[in-house]
């Protein structure tokens, strides 16, 4: 439990420091936000968890395929902040699309010779 609690801990920090970052300097938020640190922890987590190469090179590898559908969310909600849509719009819109470029990743993926 206490393990539990120290990965949510470092997990909470890391995303509580880039929201106060990108409060002042929202360029450099952004590059704390792309960084891949959620991976890299999660990566961590599972090796130490489990010691199992092919888990974890499997998580890595799904990871990059997850990663391509969720890019265009990063260019529809400015587009639409900047014409004039609420932030909320925005970002409905935004995550329908990312859900929709989900469920086709999933679908054609395994189609396409994809382990997800």
């Amino acid at each position: 439990m206490i393990y539990l609690a120290i990965k949510a801990l470092i997990s909470g920090v890391i995303i509580a420091v880039a929201s106060e970052v990108a409060r002042r300097w929202p360029g450099w938020g952004a590059l704390i936000v792309s960084l891949p640190l959620v991976s890299l922890l999660a990566m961590i987590w599972l090796w130490r968890d489990t010691r199992d190469p092919l888990r974890v090179a499997d998580h890595a590898e799904a990871t990059f395929w997850f990663v391509l559908p969720s890019l265009p969310m990063f260019l529809l909600v400015p587009m639409l902040m900047r014409s004039g849509a609420p932030f909320w719009v925005a970002l409905l819109a935004g995550s329908v699309l990312t859900i929709a470029l989900y469920g086709l990743l999933v679908w054609l993926g395994p189609k396409l010779g994809l382990r997800l």
